[in-house]
């Protein structure tokens, strides 16, 4: 099955706005037909509610397709996770932190 990857770009710093821009900006553009992962820049913790609330909101409305989010900035880590959600049939409305310690090899 295919999956669509979004990777969110230009978030603002402050987690208040980036919400806000995050549910004005990028929410109107997804679509629950397929699996789908997030792609969101690291942040520090202050961002984590929103997103995960995002996320677990997400899952909830576009069941049965899942909806997970992968947060960081190391590329290979991201594809390494990417490539493990896709293969992870019974995980959605999770929000993955990495921190590019050797993603690759554990899930790869």
């Amino acid at each position: 099955m295919t999956m669509q990857v979004v990777r969110v770009r230009g978030l603002p710093e402050a987690p208040l706005t980036a919400a806000a821009d995050f549910y004005t900006r990028v929410l109107p553009t997804l679509q629950g037909d397929t699996p789908l992962v997030l792609i969101l820049p690291s942040a520090d913790h202050q961002h984590r509610g929103w997103r995960a609330e995002v996320v677990a909101s997400l899952a909830r409305q576009f069941a049965p397709a899942r909806v997970n989010a992968v947060v960081g900035d190391d590329e290979a880590a991201i594809a390494a996770a990417t490539r493990w959600l896709a293969d992870a049939p019974g995980v959605t409305g999770q929000v993955l932190q990495l921190d590019g310690q050797n993603a690759g090899v554990v899930l790869g």
